[in-house]
């Protein structure tokens, strides 16, 4: 098991019906099913995936990869599955964190079609957003989304992040460059 930044707790973070855990090679398998079973629901979000993607070897790189950015504090990969179960229903992920004056990252995340409509997404976010600005200590949160991506708009609209604009053939996704919409949330306890 890879050695936990000092940030994190040992278990990861809980809300009152999930777990929101490091990403580590031990989720390998219940990656690659997470992977596998919403490949068709997640794919119109996400870039071309060629089947390499979807292999054990691969995967476990990945984790390998996401470990080792958790613990040098460069990004925190979190993956969601229900309080009591080792299922992978969606992940979290606060990337390409930059300090000095900016002190700011990207969040990525995803669910799974079958836990869609829950507020699972929401209660996770909540809690992995409070995570990094109270104890990461970071100042601005960047999400992305395509425009016609309605369901992560309401999302990100609730959790209280802001249009900043759009950016034209932002992301190639899907096999074609995209839109996205630009928002951000600052830190709460830092804004007057």
């Amino acid at each position: 098991m890879t050695t936990l930044p000092s940030h994190l707790p040992e278990h990861g973070l809980h809300t009152a019906r999930l777990q929101l855990q490091p990403a580590d090679v031990q989720h390998t398998a219940g990656l690659q099913r997470y992977y596998v079973e919403n490949r068709a629901h997640l794919q119109p979000w996400e870039p071309l995936r060629s089947e390499a993607f979807f292999e054990t070897s691969a995967i476990a790189g990945r984790l390998r990869s996401m470990a080792q950015h958790n613990a040098s504090g460069t990004a925190l990969f979190l993956l969601i599955s229900r309080n009591g179960s080792d299922e992978i229903i969606g992940d979290c992920n606060f990337t390409n964190i930059v300090r000095g004056p900016f002190q700011a990252c990207h969040l990525g995340f995803s669910i799974a079609r079958s836990a869609e409509g829950q507020g699972l997404m929401r209660e996770a976010l909540t809690w992995a957003l409070d995570h990094v600005f109270r104890h990461l200590k970071l100042h601005r949160v960047m999400a992305n989304y395509r425009p016609d991506n309605t369901r992560s708009a309401r999302l990100l609209e609730r959790a209280g992040f802001q249009h900043e604009g759009l950016a034209r053939s932002y992301l190639k996704i899907n096999g074609a460059w995209a839109d996205h919409v630009l928002t951000s949330l600052l830190n709460p306890e830092e804004q007057p």
